[in-house]
């Protein structure tokens, strides 16, 4: 068969596996989706250095030691972030507005991974999936596809062992362009996450299915006249040392305030940062980018002593970083693009109000919606970056790389981070758990057209004039006053018809059987008249 036909076959097998997985984990309590989407963190966890390791030798991106805190952290810290969140069932009751909101699973999640950090994007995106109790296959980038099928098959295995259907997750071995269009338009899909290149990411929403779409980042970094230098240019460097770049959130970027630019440079060189000169400026151009301004993906995620040789630049083989000065971004300075690596431009403004308009060319000119980070101790400078900026995370004095993720601050867990409808996406925040659930609402009325009819103003009912026969001797009648809201409103019902009050077939079960009796969506008797009691006052 040839390799695209296996591809679209493979995608539909694991489909109907999924569905038929996910028909049945439905019914699954909180508690059961819990111990479940635990156990796979745990299992992601404990594989972290051994997958990070797997994902460095495939793809030949970063340094294993980075992948394995980026698989740490979509596992555990992940996990921390979702474990308290109702998914099932009654997940949240407004008592004064009388609205009851029940989650519901969304379906199959399509997910998409990129190749620059395939272990930890696949578990991240699979334990949010269950957590929801939703299906998932995922389509790993063809660079990536061994490391990415074997990550998911840890936390597979991990799910079935602690009691998830088979055929729950599933990873598409045999990745192809025509096998993942064939996942993202499938029938069985409900929804994608996309992750990866921005043709990909317009792929998924030409689909015709709903998806949640994060394109690239070019993360302008602004170091403000006020800011605590050496704090600052540590977290940049840092930040484009981890996992060498590879992030879309790392900085791609340097904006320094004409005051302080001297010492500034001095501490990047203290640092081992290496400034290229003209020439070399050029010859590093033309090794990351090609004559359109397409990234060599022979450059991404590589060492800056590598990058350097790469160009013929003779910089010393413990550099931290390729800083090269340019004068503008657009077309014609192709290194203001996202860079992938440890490569930053650099940038001088005068005061922040032209840093301010040269953060936004950078997010205009490839990340849009993304990420910014501002170092700076004025406050009320801060405030206005936030205000002023087309992007949806704005941190300030902190790492970008690992600050957008929710790494060094309080934002959520995620390795999707929405861009909004700046970036084209319909999603703004970090992407998690609580987006792959549907939330339906209950909610009773609080401000009436209408008053019903047949009741006095103490709410007695007034009996039909109708005669009612009485009922068989094996049937109980309901009682003609209401014992709660919910009989009233239903009894209202019955007499606006004109018919006569319906009798009910005695319960054969116990009253502790009763108690215990569960309805759809996981929700207890017991529950159901504890609800009815709080909106009935």
């Amino acid at each position: 068969m040839d390799k695209d036909l296996q591809s679209i076959k493979e995608v539909r097998d694991l489909l109907v596996k999924a569905k038929e997985a996910q028909t049945a984990f439905r019914a699954y309590s909180q508690e059961q989706v819990d111990a479940i989407v635990k156990a796979m963190a745990d299992a992601g966890f404990a594989e972290a250095e051994r997958l990070g390791r797997m994902a460095h030798e495939e793809t030949e991106f970063g340094k294993p030691e980075d992948k394995k805190k980026k698989n740490e952290f979509a596992t555990k810290r992940v996990w921390e972030s979702i474990k308290d969140l109702k998914t099932v069932g009654i997940i949240r009751e407004d008592r004064e507005k009388k609205i009851v909101e029940i989650g519901e699973p969304m379906g199959v999640v399509a997910a998409l991974v990129p190749s620059t950090n395939p272990t930890s994007t696949v578990m991240f995106k699979a334990i949010i999936s269950v957590k929801g109790r939703n299906g998932f296959v995922a389509s790993p980038h063809p660079k990536a596809a061994k490391c990415t099928v074997e990550a998911l098959r840890v936390v597979a295995d991990a799910a079935y062992r602690a009691g998830a259907p088979l055929g729950l997750l599933g990873c598409l071995s045999v990745p192809t362009l025509e096998g993942t269009n064939e996942l993202m338009k499938h029938k069985l899909t409900s929804i994608i996450l996309a992750t990866g290149s921005n043709p990909m990411v317009r792929a998924a929403y030409s689909s015709g299915k709903p998806a949640y779409g994060v394109g690239s980042g070019n993360v302008p970094a602004f170091i403000e006249r006020t800011a605590n230098i050496p704090k600052a240019v540590a977290d940049i460097i840092s930040g484009k040392q981890f996992d060498y770049g590879v992030l879309c959130s790392t900085e791609s970027g340097v904006i320094v305030d004409a005051p302080i630019r001297e010492q500034v440079v001095a501490e990047f060189k203290k640092r081992k940062a290496y400034f290229v000169n003209e020439e070399e400026k050029e010859k590093l151009s033309s090794t990351m980018f090609d004559i359109k301004g397409a990234l060599n993906p022979g450059m991404v995620g590589k060492s800056p002593s590598f990058i350097a040789h790469a160009a013929g630049i003779n910089a010393p083989t413990d550099t931290s970083v390729l800083i090269a000065e340019l004068p503008a971004v657009g077309r014609e300075y192709n290194l203001s693009r996202e860079k992938l690596s440890p490569v930053l431009s650099f940038f001088t403004v005068d005061g922040w109000r032209e840093g301010c308009h040269r953060c936004i060319e950078m997010l205009e000119f490839g990340g849009i919606g993304h990420t910014m980070v501002i170092h700076s101790t004025d406050n009320d400078i801060i405030l206005k970056f936030a205000l002023e900026k087309p992007a949806c995370r704005i941190l300030a004095n902190t790492q970008s790389a690992l600050g957008a993720v929710g790494y060094t601050n309080e934002l959520l867990p995620s390795l999707t981070l929405g861009p909004g409808t700046f970036g084209r996406s319909i999603i703004s925040e970090n992407v998690s758990a609580k987006h792959l659930i549907n939330i339906k609402r209950l909610a009773y009325e609080t401000r009436p057209i209408n008053q019903a009819e047949g009741f006095s103003s103490k709410n007695e009912i007034k009996q039909p004039a109708k005669e009612i026969s009485k009922p068989q001797p094996v049937e109980t009648q309901k009682s003609a006053t209401p014992t709660s809201w919910i009989e009233e409103i239903e009894e209202r019902i019955r007499l606006k018809a004109g018919n006569a009050p319906v009798t009910v077939k005695a319960e054969t079960h116990s009253p502790e059987q009763n108690s215990q009796k569960e309805f759809s969506g996981n929700i207890s008797k017991e529950k159901i008249d504890e609800l009815i009691k709080k909106f009935s006052k």
